[in-house]
């Protein structure tokens, strides 16, 4: 009888030690001297101490893994706790997460900041969810905010279709129209201010149609002063570039651009107002493609899912903007007359339609690298024909040389912007279909 109660001694003590461990947040207590029993708490307790298996739906050291997960850190790396109990790892991640869970507007906004941060469904069944929109959710309803009475279940914000940005979307090429007919009534010095001042009037233009809508980027988004100057550069070579190319392997220029038929080397108005037009449909398919986006980020249940419902949606769109584009080549081909540039201007805008979605999401570091390397690469085309015109140098501008008279001056541009827009449009196809490139943003419109 003795050894039976110092047994029982033994085990009640090693009992009251776990429980004390970890904490009375149950309201529940060990046994005390006043007789009462011990609770049910205890009674696990000193069932984990002779043998006995857990009750709970999952072993012990899987909150153990997941809350140290939550902390930043391996379970393997760390000790174990002399605290022993229940432990809440989705408390531990709200910690970790804080800033995120309470500025967000949304459970979907907190699922694609996890997303960004490298959270993926496998990782949310550490926390016992299925993915993680199920993680976000359970986060999102349990961080406390002033004034909130009830979860917000309604869908999410989505861009919506403005006046303002739809008109403005219309100057670039209402403008670029006007100062190539301008160009066409004037001779002289009243041609060379025309140019002037419609280029300037032009670039107004392109900037207020790119600062609003849908092809508005974040304030800590925008591009830098370097990714604005090669896109100009880009523009500028689709209007003189493939003419300079074609007068440089000839032996010429003889004189500056006049922009009419005795020009010494011809100039692609076509092309630039087709670009300058294609601003248009390019707001109009990024407001699609950010619409339609963030309803299947409302309705997707993981980020697989999310990821292949958004890549056939991305690639629609660029083919839609493309069609647009090709439409707007062949217009103002025949209103001026002139071959319509398909592969060079359509290649060009491509990149840049690409490059600024990317911008918009928030991606600026790929566009900034591949639009330079574009200029670049086109810079370098125009000065190796001219280099090649040096004693001994002839090799220099042969390769050039040699694309150009089996394709022609346009293959250069083509080939140069089709590589170009090539590598965006995959890395597209792995940036932009991820949650965080779709979550909402104060600063967005």
């Amino acid at each position: 009888m003795a050894d039976a109660r110092l047994g029982w001694d033994a085990v009640s003590a090693a009992a009251a030690a776990a429980a004390a461990g970890a904490g009375s947040d149950s309201g529940v207590g060990v046994a005390s001297a006043s007789g009462r029993k011990p609770s049910a708490r205890v009674g696990e307790a000193a069932s984990a101490v002779r043998g006995a298996p857990s009750h709970g739906s999952e072993p012990a050291g899987f909150d153990r893994e997941a809350s140290a997960y939550a902390r930043g850190g391996a379970a393997a790396d760390r000790k174990p706790s002399a605290r022993r109990g229940a432990v809440d790892p989705v408390k531990a991640l709200m910690h970790r997460h804080r800033e995120l869970c309470e500025r967000a507007v949304d459970p979907l906004e907190i699922a694609a900041g996890l997303e960004a941060h490298g959270v993926t469904d496998r990782t949310a069944t550490r926390f016992r969810h299925r993915d993680v929109f199920s993680l976000a959710e359970e986060m999102y309803a349990r961080v406390p905010r002033a004034g909130d009475t009830e979860q917000r279940t309604e869908a999410p914000d989505t861009p919506r279709v403005r006046a303002d940005w739809a008109l403005l979307t219309l100057l670039p090429g209402a403008l670029c129209a006007a100062t190539v007919t301008g160009l066409r009534f004037t001779e002289g010095r009243p041609r060379l201010a025309v140019a002037v001042v419609g280029v300037f009037a032009i670039s107004m233009g392109l900037r207020a149609a790119v600062r609003h809508g849908p092809l508005r980027a974040a304030r800590a988004w925008h591009p830098t002063t370097s990714t604005r100057a090669w896109t100009c550069g880009l523009l500028a070579y689709v209007l003189l570039g493939d003419g300079l190319l074609a007068a440089g392997i000839e032996g010429g220029p003889d004189g500056p651009p006049t922009g009419g038929s005795d020009s010494p080397w011809p100039i692609a108005l076509a092309s630039v107002v087709a670009l300058t037009s294609a601003v248009v449909p390019a707001a109009w398919c990024a407001h699609l493609f950010a619409v339609r986006a963030r309803r299947r980020l409302a309705t997707s249940r993981g980020l697989e899912e999310f990821a292949s419902s958004v890549r056939p949606l991305l690639l629609g769109v660029f083919g839609l903007f493309l069609c647009a584009l090709g439409g707007l080549l062949a217009g103002s081909g025949a209103w001026l007359g002139e071959p319509p540039a398909y592969a060079a201007a359509g290649a060009l805008g491509a990149l840049l339609l690409l490059a600024r979605l990317l911008t918009v999401h928030g991606f600026t570091h790929a566009p900034a690298v591949i639009l330079a390397a574009a200029g670049t690469a086109e810079a370098l085309a125009l000065v190796s024909v001219f280099a090649g015109r040096l004693p001994g140098c002839a090799l220099l501008g042969r390769p050039v040389e040699t694309v150009a008279a089996a394709w022609g001056p346009g293959s250069v541009p083509a080939l140069v912007c089709g590589g170009a827009a090539l590598v965006l449009l995959i890395h597209a196809t792995r940036t932009l279909t991820r949650a965080s490139a779709h979550a909402a943003h104060g600063d967005t419109p």
